[in-house]
């Protein structure tokens, strides 16, 4: 990790002036590279050749008043920008977050959190088209997490104003002269609280906003989940449920979704890993997409290795044969 000690900071003190000067401050860069290798069985690959490539910028201050400032701006492929927020600490409040990006706040935040040693089933390397939770994320949010809570008990409330601002996985546009606005509420337990060593808990429900002067519109969007994971020596296993009413009365109109994994770190350096997840959409023809991968990885120093196999049935709630598809993807990472 690179320091750039100082560079850029004063503009964001000078943004706080009003309400206390900084002590002290630092801006840091972080950022890595993903190269794979992706091959299809039965179908043409055409150019297998992936890279991936990501940038984050960190900020952080301390005020004179005690409250602590972080920044962070990430940017992904050919420098397009990811997210942005801006947490306020206050010691006898919580954590104030104001995000602007596609995810990280909410119910987006626990919207797949089964254990694997890469990434989800439905998300290495092959188009499932699955949709997961995702409430207000794609919109400017602002969250608050308290810290008054018992020891082993997270709890985050996120609210955005409009969430249908930007694409994003059901998230509805409206119209600008109506006010819009979505709620999120999430609760993780962990082993301070289940007093269960290596058990987390965490559920989450989300509400979205909806007019029902649009077309085939009959309600608000509502989101809900829960998982469950647990790690003992070096296995984890979890499962996760979710459930997406659309609020609509033709064309999609739910999404229930479950998916289970398990990992076992062999040692440091070494896991290997099991992931399914099936999503059934409610429709005329109501189908389930199902993703399963086998992953393994290997990491030493700022380098990793990652080879994943698996198979995605009816991607994009398609039920034909050309949406039945099977791979596997190498992959190699390093960071900076």
């Amino acid at each position: 990790m690179n320091k750039l000690t100082k560079l850029g900071v004063s503009a964001l003190c000078g943004s706080l002036a009003a309400m206390s000067a900084a002590n002290a401050g630092d801006l840091s860069v972080t950022g890595g590279v993903d190269m794979t290798w992706i091959t299809l069985d039965n179908e043409t690959t055409g150019n297998p050749i992936g890279m991936g490539s990501n940038l984050t910028f960190a900020g952080s201050g301390e005020l004179d008043n005690g409250w602590n400032v972080a920044l962070s701006v990430a940017m992904t492929n050919a420098d397009a920008y990811s997210n942005t927020n801006v947490t306020v600490t206050i010691p006898s409040l919580g954590d104030i977050r104001i995000d602007q990006g596609t995810s990280g706040t909410g119910i987006d935040r626990i919207d797949d959190i089964i254990p694997t040693v890469w990434e989800e089933a439905h998300g290495w390397g092959l188009n499932s088209g699955i949709k997961t939770v995702a409430g207000g994320s794609s919109g400017s949010t602002i969250e608050y997490t308290p810290n008054m809570l018992p020891s082993g008990l997270t709890a985050r409330v996120a609210w955005s104003p409009d969430p249908g601002a930007s694409a994003a996985d059901k998230a509805r546009a409206v119209s600008d002269t109506e006010e819009a606005g979505a709620w999120d509420f999430t609760l993780q337990a962990t082993s301070d609280l289940t007093g269960v060593d290596g058990l987390t808990v965490s559920a989450g429900i989300a509400e979205i906003t909806q007019y029902t002067d649009v077309a085939a519109t009959t309600g608000d969007e509502e989101e809900t989940t829960w998982a469950i994971t647990y790690a003992t020596g070096g296995f984890t296993v979890g499962y996760q449920w979710s459930e997406t009413d659309l609020g609509t009365s033709s064309g999609a109109q739910e999404y229930e979704n479950e998916g289970y994994g398990i990992t076992f770190n062999v040692n440091d350096d070494l896991s290997i890993g099991y992931n399914h997840y099936e999503s059934k959409q409610t429709n005329d023809t109501s189908i389930t997409a199902e993703a399963t991968s086998v992953q393994i990885a290997y990491s030493v120093g700022g380098a990793s290795v990652r080879l994943a196999d698996g198979t995605v049935d009816n991607a994009a709630y398609q039920s034909t044969a050309a949406y039945d598809l099977e791979g596997t993807v190498l992959s190699v990472s390093l960071a900076f």
